[in-house]
């Protein structure tokens, strides 16, 4: 697969920058779209309030009505990770705030698949509750809502998924993204809007001296940031400026050991320091640790391990998820190869021939591990894939992600428009969703996911793109800077960790962990300007190549620690032979 480097532009600006700001750093604002100084502001007080939030004044009054009526509430949360900090958050926040009565459900993905269905429905009676909170689902369980009226069971959806035509019936919604909604931010979490909606209910309780009349000390809604940054990192939502406060402020929280237990030990057990936690630690080291209870059993460790109190029994759980997690990537690997040694008898070597929507499916995979799987075949050839595994004898489970131009969702609604029944139900967002088929419209679905896919994109868009702040100049390849811009995120969706480009002489090369090139380039051709740099994952049929002698990089500026010593080292994300002469 090619990969071109493309070079941000950056867009002409009046802000007045501090002159204490980087000038690169200036420039690398300008070009993530930063319009006004605010929008970098990290503090507390420049956090959206939640008033504007649609439906929040009816769910606000359910939750009084039900602290002060002493009712049974049931949260019903994801399988995922942002699920499950949705879920911790919801059962932690109503707890300390005089909530009695605060259990817990996660569907089994393997039983009952995603959200509040019927069946789910069938499940929550047992437990007897006044009221269901969904977290992170509800505004597509049209049936289960209906199911749990039916049932004289009350209903709180708070969601942030695109809805679909129809709303659920539910006594309250609160979703940014509902039709109507006019909270500025539509890029919340599902652990962010059951936050806001908590911070709304502890003001409404402030205000008629429940607190008070109740001995109850007011929680500070600081304390559960650290699962709001957690969720919001982990569900890959975009970082506007909004979720870049609420991730900053969950991760000073953490840096500082002022965490969950559970998250303390995740990160122990995946080897980061607390002390120097950014936002990718989250997503690539926590999250995925949390995610393997709900892809390989229940989600429910997961939750415990958040909710729990006892650092030594927080440590277990954490143990027992890294455990998991390792299963998880074994998982992965073996379905990883079986699919690439199936698209090589497509493509002969040549992924031009490969369909534009590409659409996987083995009956032997693992249902909790096909939306990775599709993940790393997307970033392996560049356009949108859909994994599939079989849920039942006659029904398959697909996981898509998809690639800068393509809505995911909005494809599969075309699809599901132009061939009515095709898809028994799908949802999600731009750049992930999920679906169930039937096992005998496999081929069917194939060929029209395809054709939707060839409508919307044109052929530059399936070569991979890296796009780029642009060369470094010598004197700006070294370790403060790099500690400039580790300080400068939270860095992620939408809001990327800069990357820059250059040229490099390459002193030395070695593999390490199997897989991983080492390298020591020099920045200039004297050679007097040394620095480390590794690129993870390299093609070692390629790689190390004792003939190159000068390589074009795209890399980012990276703070590496070993045995106390802090030094430069360049993270790289390609890199190509310059051809001598």
């Amino acid at each position: 697969m090619q990969t071109r480097i493309t070079r941000r532009s950056i867009p002409d600006t009046d802000i007045l920058w501090p002159h204490t700001l980087h000038p690169r750093l200036q420039r690398i604002y300008a070009a993530r779209g930063i319009t006004d100084i605010n929008e970098i502001e990290r503090s507390l007080g420049a956090m959206l309030r939640p008033q504007q939030l649609k439906g929040l004044n009816d769910a606000v009054a359910l939750l009084v009505e039900a602290l002060q009526d002493a009712q049974s509430i049931l949260i019903v949360g994801d399988f995922d990770a942002d699920g499950a900090t949705s879920s911790a958050l919801a059962v932690l926040a109503l707890r300390d705030m005089g909530a009695h009565q605060v259990q817990y459900l996660v569907p089994n993905r393997f039983d009952f698949g995603y959200g509040l269905t019927p069946e789910i429905v069938e499940v929550a009676r047992t437990r007897n509750p006044d009221l269901i909170i969904t977290v992170d689902n509800g505004i597509s369980s049209i049936d289960g809502v209906n199911a749990a009226k039916a049932a004289g069971i009350k209903v709180l959806v708070t969601d942030h998924h695109l809805p679909g035509a129809e709303l659920p019936a539910a006594d309250a919604v609160v979703n940014p993204n509902q039709p109507g909604c006019e909270f500025p931010s539509k890029n919340l979490a599902g652990v962010g809007v059951i936050f806001y909606l908590m911070s709304a209910l502890r003001g409404a309780l402030r205000q008629i001296n429940w607190f008070q009349d109740n001995l109850l000390p007011e929680p500070k809604m600081g304390d559960y940031l650290d699962l709001v940054s957690l969720g919001t990192v982990a569900d890959v939502v975009p970082l506007d400026n909004n979720n870049r406060i609420l991730v900053h402020q969950g991760l000073q929280r953490i840096r500082s050991g002022r965490a969950r237990p559970g998250i303390l030990s995740l990160l122990e057990v995946a080897g980061r320091k607390r002390d120097r936690l950014v936002a990718s630690d989250l997503g690539f080291a926590v999250g995925p640790r949390l995610n393997a209870a709900g892809r390989l059993d229940d989600m429910s460790l997961g939750i415990e391990c958040l909710l729990c109190q006892s650092p030594e029994l927080a440590r277990e759980m954490a143990v027992e998820l890294d455990e998991l997690n390792r299963d998880r990537r074994a998982i992965e690997a073996g379905m990883q190869q079986e699919a690439l040694q199936s698209l090589q008898t497509l493509t002969l070597g040549e992924d031009s021939d490969l369909p534009w929507g590409l659409c996987i499916y083995d009956g032997q995979w693992h249902q909790g591990v096909i939306g990775i799987l599709a993940s790393r075949i997307k970033e392996r050839f560049h356009r949108p894939v859909i994994a599939f595994a079989d849920a039942n004898e006659e029904e398959i489970k697909g996981s898509a992600r998809s690639i800068p131009g393509l809505h995911i969702r909005d494809a599969l609604d075309a699809v599901a428009s132009a061939n009515p029944g095709l898809l028994t139900k799908f949802g999600g967002h731009a750049m992930a969703a999920g679906m169930s088929l039937k096992k005998s419209d496999f081929e069917r679905f194939q060929k029209a996911f395809d054709e939707v896919v060839r409508r919307v994109l044109k052929p530059e868009q399936l070569q991979a793109e890296i796009l780029s702040d642009g060369a470094l100049s010598h004197d700006e390849i070294n370790l403060p800077l790099a500690y400039t811009l580790r300080e400068s995120g939270p860095w992620g969706q939408h809001f990327p960790e800069p990357i820059f480009d250059g040229s490099f002489y390459l002193v030395q090369q070695r593999l390490v962990g199997e897989k991983h090139l080492k390298m020591v380039l020099a920045v200039d051709d004297a050679k007097q300007q040394l620095v480390d740099a590794i690129a993870f994952n390299v093609d070692t049929d390629q790689w190390p190549n004792p003939a190159v002698q000068k390589l074009n990089l795209a890399y980012k500026l990276d703070v590496n620690e070993f045995r106390g010593r802090e030094s430069l080292q360049l993270m790289v994300e390609y890199l190509e032979p310059v051809q001598s002469g």
